[in-house]
């Protein structure tokens, strides 16, 4: 969509790939959409396993003059490990499994200092790898939004990497349909995320749109515009595009959708969603005037 088009009352948001560093179909799929700018924001797992210094650079060549912004994917759960020293609870070595930690925070089980060394060390990372601060965080699996590691995601948000907004996953009104258990859960967990970052000085996303069922039946193309409706500007949607290799499919069971979501930001009909929807994605460099 040619940027003299946009009017203004257009709606600028974000669309940000989960998961570089992940596995090297994934890099490479992201890479794809930055650098053909489909996407504007990538969130990068420091804890995973394919985030050496080639993978860093060849996202940032992607990235030319700064069509995504560059996030920190804050990871705390099976089967990546922890980066700093004498973290605990684990298991095999590995950060507990999404379920058992959410049930270790539920129950305020977390050691909150343990917590934050480890998030601020990813931080440390992040910049060792890329010469600079995370333009935002958020969290694999929605962890920032537990509680204990809220606190202390907030915390290293507020004091390590200031003016950096981080992700909260609140839905917009009128896109909160009751028969979606899984976004309802996120609903819960994500109340008073907003509040709490706003009493540190940290700024959030108004609105938070992706969520849906990882189903082999899910018909991406489909479900992708209903994200925009109601979604106010500077709003997030979240995806997950990339290729299916051996990796990927030792790490995580969300593998062929990855797919079904490159090839949708990947043709014709993802631009004519954002058009008919009234919605184009924020430029990060300012360019077009659409910065957030």
């Amino acid at each position: 969509m040619s940027l003299s088009l946009l009017s203004s009352r257009t709606r600028r948001v974000w669309l940000c790939a989960d998961d570089y560093g992940m596995a090297p179909g994934v890099n490479d799929a992201i890479r794809q959409l930055i650098a053909n700018r489909r996407i504007n924001a990538t969130s990068v797992m420091t804890a995973a396993g394919h985030l050496d210094r080639d993978e860093a650079d060849a996202l940032v060549e992607a990235n030319g003059d700064g069509n995504a912004a560059i996030g920190l994917h804050v990871t705390l759960t099976a089967p990546f490990k922890p980066l700093s020293a004498n973290f605990a609870p684990l298991r095999g070595g590995a950060f507990l499994p999404q379920i058992d930690l959410m049930r270790a925070a539920m129950t305020r089980r977390l050691d909150i200092d343990m917590l934050t060394v480890e998030i601020a060390t990813q931080v440390e990372a992040f910049v060792e790898t890329f010469g600079t601060l995370p333009a935002y965080l958020d969290g694999h699996q929605h962890v920032q939004l537990l509680p204990q590691v809220r606190d202390a995601f907030l915390k290293v948000a507020a004091e390590t990497v200031p003016g950096a907004w981080v992700r909260q996953c609140g839905r917009p009104r009128g896109a909160r349909p009751l028969h979606d258990r899984k976004g309802l859960v996120i609903d819960i967990l994500n109340l008073g995320f907003r509040s709490r970052a706003a009493r540190l000085g940290v700024t959030t996303n108004p609105a938070f749109a992706g969520v849906y069922s990882f189903s082999t039946k899910a018909n991406f193309a489909a479900i992708f515009p209903r994200f925009l409706k109601n979604l106010p500007g500077g709003g997030l949607i979240m995806c997950h595009p990339g290729f299916v290799d051996a990796d990927l499919t030792a790490l995580d069971s969300l593998t062929t959708l990855r797919e079904h979501e490159f090839a949708f930001f990947s043709s014709d009909a993802f631009p004519a969603a954002l058009a008919a929807h009234g919605v184009a994605l924020i430029d990060p460099s300012g360019r077009d005037g659409g910065a957030a």
